[in-house]
């Protein structure tokens, strides 16, 4: 009986949710369709953004450039890329936080190469704006303080690659000028501040120095024109190395030697070099290189010291800026002849 009983409840209760369940007017007549719904807005593929950076033609070709890249061997990111002072420009983890901080606070245990994500924000948005570069606004030069615009993704390339100490007349005015350390100069990249005409000891001289950012190739061209276009006979593109296709575009020229400017500016730092030698204000060889002798100097001497090491830091032998680098030898070479 209490089995029954049981079963007809589940039964009514069966027929009630069925009941409630279809929508049907009066005597068993279906109502009317309801109104549409407005269409929601299409979303995007969600492989779009991803495959701006991941698809075997980006990302694997950027990876095959970089791994010839310097910077990938990480030069001296052992010796400096994990002291603070250094680390801003040496290690990925340094650069990284001198962007977000102004500042690297500490050392840095286990520093790094730079990487992908020394340079672009990655895996943040998850939109387009996810690789952008993690720097490209003008930047203030370490001489002075003034801002440098070389144009978007260029100045990305000036934090690192411009003088970090000025030139001596400007750092400490006066008629001598003493050399501390036998790392004195600008630092071993001011390659901006060649390119910029900006910086160095404008000796008078014979020659006229051009006015500040009138060099043809600050005009023309940028960091990453020419040692980032098209890969071909493996520069260019991520390698970061001078691309000889991209010189072509201004030039007819068979090599970067265009019109003798490397080999003349070689034979003037030669000339330059000996004359420092035979004063005593630098030491070495060919084998060991060359540095200053740490001492106090006429005023003259420092600064040829400091133009000639720049010009020799700069790698390009005058190609960044042909005219100012060979005003600046020619006069300095004139100068320290006539040192007694």
């Amino acid at each position: 009986m209490k089995t029954r009983f049981i079963f007809h409840i589940l039964l009514m209760t069966a027929v009630v949710f069925l009941a409630s369940c279809v929508k049907e007017g009066p005597a068993g007549v279906a109502g009317a369709d309801g109104k549409d719904g407005v269409d929601g807005v299409d979303g995007s593929d969600g492989t779009v953004t991803c495959l701006a950076c991941h698809s075997g033609t980006t990302i694997l070709a950027a990876q095959f450039e970089y791994a010839s890249s310097v910077h990938k061997a990480g030069v001296n990111v052992a010796y400096a890329g994990g002291r603070a002072s250094c680390a801003e420009c040496h290690s990925s983890e340094g650069f990284i936080e001198y962007q977000t901080n102004g500042s690297v606070d500490s050392d840095i245990s286990m520093p790094s190469a730079i990487n992908c994500e020394t340079c672009h924000v990655l895996h943040t948005t998850f939109t387009y704006t996810d690789f952008m570069l993690r720097a490209d606004d003008p930047v203030a030069l370490k001489i002075n303080g003034n801002a440098l615009d070389l144009g978007d993704a260029s100045n990305l390339c000036v934090n690192c690659h411009q003088a970090r100490t000025a030139e001596p007349n400007t750092a400490a005015p006066g008629e001598t000028f003493r050399i501390t350390s036998t790392h004195y100069g600008p630092h071993h990249g001011p390659q901006a501040n060649i390119l910029a005409g900006i910086g160095f000891a404008e000796i008078a001289g014979p020659l006229d120095y051009p006015t500040q950012g009138t060099s043809k190739h600050l005009e023309q061209a940028s960091c990453t024109v020419c040692h980032m276009g098209d890969y071909t006979a493996k520069q260019g593109g991520h390698t970061w190395s001078p691309s000889l296709a991209s010189c072509n575009a201004c030039h007819e020229t068979a090599s970067f030697d265009y019109g003798g400017v490397q080999f003349d500016t070689e034979e003037k730092l030669i000339v330059l070099r000996d004359l420092l030698i035979d004063k005593g204000v630098v030491a070495g060889d060919d084998v060991d290189g060359y540095h200053p002798v740490t001492g106090t100097y006429t005023m003259v001497l420092a600064q040829a010291y400091y133009n000639w090491v720049g010009i020799e830091e700069d790698r390009s032998l005058g190609v960044h800026n042909p005219q100012y680098v060979n005003a600046l030898l020619t006069n300095t070479i004139e100068a320290v002849k006539a040192v007694k």
